[in-house]
């Protein structure tokens, strides 16, 4: 008998464990991958704040570009689960295959967009020559990491699919060790090698990369598991391509406005100095540490809802969506909670400079609101992609995150409108420069629009969906 998977879960408490099951591993394996920027982060932090301006802007650059292309290759999770759930076992192999050559020509794409920095950091302007010395040389790193990159995202979206998720978490574990010995070897210039700093860290990252998908790749040859879906690369196939594009490009277009909205904050932020600079980097890698919880819940969920409907159970679809939402609930409390009691020991962990400190305690006076939304808008985006609905989450992202967020954030934190905020900013975030402190501002406030918009078209989706069949049978 072929093995595809576990029984599906019958009540609300077996769905809820099946949520935890598959979420767990999926969130171990995030935190173990955002480990390599917090690495990168504390390691340059405690460099110079040189090489951590360079950090915050470089990464800026590379997180745009590589999540922006992880979305179009994450269609591969709706697609595989809802073939998993209705046991066509023979396209989860086609579209995985015909994912890694997307993966091969979004890789050319990212690596023309990272080929020139100057023209991103245009935006943040008189930017220190030695800065932009080492952000140029670690996107040049990147590039050579990209391919890898994007190859091992379409192993996760596969394991998360079939609900393997701890092969990618156990890869990402190992991952841990070589980036934080690659770190030390090269940011320090360990045994004789020059200290690159920033440049240091990009070289550990693509290392890293390549290994992880050789590990994968020897997993998926050697794990009898996965002989039952036929994996292969083949021929392009214009249908499947197709089929990924169509729901990819969406998804992918909402991951980048989210990830823009954070990526221009930084380079604006860029104009209040290095200090300004380095404190919303730390800000800004907690908001990304504490995004995994929420990712993770709503990535498991979002597979197992897909893998619902695949069979043809809307009803089990529902109740998945509706249990993923009260935990994911109740972990951005928990998350919000921890980061509140411990955030003066965090932000001493990230840096040893005082000033860098005092803005990053100040701006994380924002950190339990923002998350909160932020964590809502994740599980309820993921709901919707399992419903192979991407098109009008992106539109409702675009007008609140970049009109709300980024727009109106410029206006009253650069432009026109500037230090109208400033009294706000100096009761809620205490010691935050006034502009760092309004973008944050915004950005919350766009995002709690974004969140409840979104919460509106699910539970429209889903219960129409749940009606259909109802529906259809009392026609008949």
């Amino acid at each position: 008998m072929t093995d595809t998977g576990l029984a599906p879960p019958s009540s609300w408490g077996a769905t809820l464990r099946r949520i935890l099951q598959q979420g767990w591993p999926v969130l171990v394996g995030q935190w173990a991958s955002m480990a390599f920027g917090v690495l990168d982060t504390a390691m340059t932090g405690h460099a110079s704040p040189v090489a951590l301006a360079a950090m915050a802007l470089a990464v800026s650059i590379y997180v745009t570009v590589f999540i922006g292309l992880t979305g179009v290759l994450h269609a591969l999770i709706p697609i595989a689960a809802q073939h998993f759930g209705g046991r066509r076992l023979a396209e989860i192999g086609r579209a995985w295959g015909q994912a890694v050559w997307l993966s091969l020509g979004l890789s050319v794409v990212g690596g023309l967009a990272m080929l020139f920095p100057d023209t991103w950091l245009a935006m943040s302007g008189n930017v220190d020559p030695a800065v932009r010395d080492q952000v140029r040389g670690y996107l040049a790193m990147l590039i050579v990491a990209l391919p890898a990159a994007l190859v091992f995202r379409t192993v996760y979206a596969l394991n998360t699919a079939v609900s393997r998720p701890k092969v990618v978490m156990m890869i990402n574990i190992a991952g841990i060790g070589f980036k934080a010995l690659f770190n030390w070897l090269f940011i320090y210039g360990k045994f004789g090698l020059p200290a690159l700093g920033a440049v240091g860290a990009g070289l550990s990252t693509a290392l890293v990369f390549w290994i992880s998908v050789g590990l994968s790749v020897l997993v998926l040859r050697r794990d009898p598991f996965y002989r039952q879906f036929g994996l292969r690369i083949g021929r392009p196939d214009r249908k499947t391509l197709g089929e990924l594009l169509r729901l990819g490009l969406p998804m992918g277009g909402s991951y980048l406005i989210e990830v823009t909205s954070f990526t221009f904050m930084a380079l604006l932020v860029a104009r209040e100095g290095i200090y300004a600079t380095g404190g919303h980097q730390i800000m800004a890698n907690l908001v990304a540490l504490c995004f995994m919880m929420p990712l993770a819940l709503g990535v498991s969920t979002g597979a197992l809802t897909a893998q619902a409907i695949g069979s043809g159970d809307p009803l089990r679809a529902r109740r998945t969506g509706s249990a993923g939402l009260m935990v994911g609930t109740a972990g951005a409390l928990l998350t919000i909670a921890v980061v509140i009691l411990a955030r003066g020991p965090i932000v001493q962990a990230y840096t040893s400079d005082a000033e860098v400190g005092v803005v990053a305690l100040g701006l994380l006076g924002m950190l339990a609101f923002f998350h909160l939304f932020d964590s809502l808008q994740c599980m309820t985006s993921y709901l919707l992609r399992a419903y192979k609905m991407a098109v009008g989450p992106m539109l409702i992202q675009a007008g609140a995150l970049w009109g709300i967020g980024l727009l109106g954030g410029w206006w009253l934190a650069f432009g026109p409108g500037a230090g109208a905020l400033g009294g706000l900013v100096a009761v809620l975030m205490p010691g935050a420069p006034t502009g760092a402190g309004t973008m944050w501002l915004m950005a919350t406030f766009s995002m709690a629009v974004s969140s409840l918009m979104l919460q509106y078209v699910y539970w429209r989706v889903a219960a129409r969906r749940q009606a259909g069949p109802a529906l259809a049978q009392s026609r008949t």
